[in-house]
């Protein structure tokens, strides 16, 4: 899997790789168990401090998407325990894109139909 990294992007940069795995897993490039780049391999591919790319992965852990150990390194969860419910970040960053559509004048339809085709983009992608 490749990460890039938007340098001039508000988003910090721990946080685009930690939404780009988590965008992997979503759409199959990465496999459950797949084994992940080391914090030190990785940095070094996309250029940045080993440090930003352990807060990522530290934040995955945390989060369940991914399980570490020193001998093995990372590896992307087998299973997800089908919580159902988003995170509160999560819910606060959807709550934000509505807002902004509203704005913009997107009619609740035409955003309905929009999330739907990405969902079912995501399944198909699987």
């Amino acid at each position: 899997m490749i990460i890039a990294i938007d340098e001039s992007s508000e988003v910090p940069i721990y946080q685009q790789i930690r939404n780009q795995i988590v965008l992997g897993i979503s759409d199959g490039r990465l496999s459950p168990g797949e084994q992940l780049p080391t914090v030190r391999g990785l940095a070094a591919e996309i250029g940045i401090n080993s440090m930003t790319v352990n807060k990522a992965y530290q934040l995955l852990k945390q989060e369940g998407y991914i399980l570490t150990d020193r001998r093995n390194g990372a590896r992307v969860q087998e299973r997800f325990d089908g919580k159902r419910e988003l995170s509160r970040e999560a819910k606060e960053t959807l709550r934000r894109i509505i807002s902004e559509a509203k704005v913009a004048g997107i009619a609740e339809e035409e955003f309905l139909a929009l999330c739907s085709s990405y969902f079912q983009a995501e399944e198909q992608e699987v």
